[in-house]
């Protein structure tokens, strides 16, 4: 005890070096506990802003570069946009384009200037392409070489516009060639009592499998009817979207028999017959224009054989004379 009471005795003796120790002991504590709660603080401001960024849709993917990229895209879709509706005539040009779009199977919004972006950007490409590396294949002249580069344009040009018409041509042949089907399931509903918004919901389900385009614009006119247009409009709007003569008339057929108070069951009933007069009348003239277009195969590449195989064993006897 001797040793550690001369110890205790000594520090308390020395009450400025005591003073000195409590002070820095307290001055430590106060910016330890500073510190602790400054960084508390600040990681309850960085929650509450994460919550309040995902709650607005505003992430910190925006600082990313598939985030920059996606804004540049839209940049770049919303200057083709308005640079290509400046006139009337613009605009109605670019309603053709919407509607051909939608007769392609293409329903985004942004289709429009899709289309354009991939219609400069194709050409330029091609281009380019043709400027580059066909120096590196063959040699051509000065004029062959440039007749290249503005053929790779125009082929660049022309290339969404038929890519856009092949479709539409390879989606009205389902359409056409489903059509019949379609009215006489709507004249086998009717029949059953549903009425014609269930008919079409109904044919809908029923013929996809078969046709799965033409169930596609069935479910889009069922819901806008659902939305509140009236049959009329939503089967116009079909009609428009098919891209079909016998879709129009079929729109017309149920609004006349809508005005006039006749039977929706009987007209539906006639119309069905003349589709599939219709289509038996296509399937017909095919096979009658099946010969003509046969001739021209048969005359280039079954004709000279047969002259070969008939003429060669006598033009071989001739020449060795042994005929």
């Amino acid at each position: 005890m001797g040793p550690l009471a001369q110890v205790i005795g000594d520090v308390f003796s020395d009450a400025s070096a005591l003073m000195l120790s409590v002070l820095v002991f307290l001055a430590a504590t106060v910016l330890a506990l500073g510190l602790m709660l400054g960084l508390r603080a600040r990681s309850a401001v960085k929650r509450r802003a994460a919550g309040i960024t995902e709650y607005s849709g505003d992430t910190g993917e925006e600082r990313s570069l598939q985030r920059s990229s996606l804004k540049a895209v839209q940049r770049l879709l919303d200057y083709t946009t308005r640079h290509y509706m400046r006139s009337d005539k613009d605009v109605g040009d670019m309603k053709v384009l919407r509607r051909r779009m939608i007769q392609a199977g293409i329903y985004d919004a942004r289709a429009v200037a899709f289309f354009f972006v991939a219609r400069t950007g194709l050409a330029i490409a091609l281009a380019a392409a043709a400027f580059l590396f066909l120096p590196l294949l063959v040699t051509l002249g000065a004029a062959p070489f440039w007749l290249a580069v503005i053929v790779g344009g125009i082929i660049g040009y022309v290339g969404p516009s038929m890519y856009i018409d092949r479709r539409i041509a390879k989606r009205r042949i389902e359409h056409r060639a489903g059509f019949p089907d379609f009215m006489d399931l709507l004249v086998v509903c009717a029949d059953s009592g549903l009425s014609m918004e269930a008919s079409l919901e109904r044919v809908g389900r029923e013929m996809g499998d078969s046709y799965p385009s033409l169930c596609a614009n069935i479910h889009m006119a069922n819901l806008e009817i659902r939305a509140g247009r009236t049959m009329t409009e939503a089967l116009e709007h079909l009609g428009d979207r098919l891209g079909l003569e016998e879709a129009r008339a079929f729109s017309a057929l149920i609004q006349q028999s809508a005005e006039l108070g006749s039977s929706i069951t009987d007209a539906l009933r006639v119309y069905s017959d003349d589709m599939r007069h219709k289509r038996l009348s296509r399937a017909e003239e095919k096979a009658y224009s099946l010969p003509a277009k046969l001739s021209v195969p048969m005359m280039v590449c079954i004709f000279p054989v047969l002259f070969v195989v008939i003429l060669l064993p006598v033009i071989v006897r001739l020449y060795t004379g042994h005929y």
